[in-house]
């Protein structure tokens, strides 16, 4: 008899970080877009995985850490406000026509980086790692609906603050 929602154990811990460490990392890197950082998030949400893993069952750990990233990213970014007083992050008005490939990608993170933390996050789990509106919507504790809202509005944020470039080849 297979049990549907067994608990996770050593086996299936270590089975669980091996399967989504790179895109939890990822997902952290995005959000964050520093290594150290993101590092220390996807530690932190292992730690609490070991540390939770008789009340959490298999099929949900995987939802279960991506929701404890963000928790805990948004909270890193918190501390990091309180701590150190942030400019206003805004792009240039005009870019210069010689726009090489690697400016356009940092242009771009920056668009995606100013974003509110929730669109943020919806972004990066859709766009970059190819999460269902469903899975997302488990993951940051919304509905379908309000995932597509906050998809939609995030995407014509990085619009307007893209209006004006130069199309690449």
């Amino acid at each position: 008899m297979i049990l549907l929602s067994k608990k996770l154990k050593r086996v299936e811990y270590n089975n669980v970080v091996k399967l989504h460490s790179d895109q939890l990392y990822g997902f952290a890197l995005g959000f964050l877009r520093n290594e150290e950082d993101a590092n220390d998030i996807v530690q932190d949400v292992f730690e609490k995985l070991w540390i939770h893993r008789k009340s959490i069952a298999f099929e949900k750990a995987k939802s279960w850490m991506f929701t404890c990233a963000h928790n805990a990213m948004l909270n890193f970014l918190r501390k990091k406000q309180r701590i150190q007083l942030i400019g206003d992050e805004k792009l240039p008005e005009v870019l210069p026509k010689t726009v090489n490939l690697f400016e356009s990608h940092e242009v771009v993170n920056r668009a995606v980086g100013i974003l509110p933390p929730v669109q943020k996050s919806i972004i990066l789990l859709r766009d970059l790692e190819g999460y269902s509106y469903e899975e997302i919507g488990k993951i940051l504790g919304l509905s379908d609906s309000q995932v597509k809202v906050y998809l939609f509005r995030a995407r014509n944020k990085i619009k307007k603050q893209l209006k004006g470039l130069v199309e690449l080849v």
